[in-house]
């Protein structure tokens, strides 16, 4: 099983690859280029992490990028219909993006109930089942995605936990 808790930055070559798939989409569909979709688009996928679009307004403003919020929710949707960026459902009340979906198409998240820490993994045991129960069922996997509701041990364990101290330092959103 693949587990990835932290989170590093894509490289150059995956950017321009999806830079260059949005711009044949938003061709497609009759639109410009403009600097501030590429300079969002650049923001999202510097990082391999996940993010709502207020922590990608802020970015963005940290970026010194003049992109308005409607540009960004704009661009928001036409990476989530270009295929390129994916919502996840993390709990909570906010829409949660998550950008890694090009390199890892089949992943899948454990939420820390305690302090909202959310690891990503892939397992292949997960792809054999989902293809056995889909097939006997009568359909094909097309997408699978698996979130897991966990209490992680550290705050038990510890009697601390670091992830919850900065949640909730930095009011990040988590199931109480």
């Amino acid at each position: 099983m693949l587990q990835k808790e932290s989170k590093t930055s894509m490289e150059p070559t995956v950017i321009q690859a999806i830079q260059e798939k949005l711009n044949l989409f938003i061709n497609k569909k009759g639109l410009r280029k403009t600097p501030q979709r590429d300079a969002i688009v650049a923001i999202i996928f510097s990082k391999d992490e996940h993010f709502t679009a207020e922590e990608l307004y802020d970015r963005v403003r940290r970026a010194n990028s003049n992109a308005s919020r409607a540009t960004l929710y704009r661009t928001l949707s036409l990476l989530e219909e270009a295929d390129l960026l994916h919502e996840i459902d993390l709990g909570g009340d906010q829409k949660t993006y998550d950008p890694n979906f090009i390199d890892s198409p089949s992943h899948n998240h454990l939420i820390c109930i305690d302090c909202g820490k959310v690891v990503e993994f892939e397992d292949d045991n997960i792809e054999i089942l989902n293809d056995c129960i889909t097939r006997r069922l009568g359909f094909r996997p097309a997408k699978q995605s698996i979130r897991i509701e966990a209490c992680c041990e550290t705050l038990r364990s510890k009697g601390v936990c670091q992830d919850l101290i900065q949640a909730r330092l930095s009011s990040k959103r988590f199931k109480k």
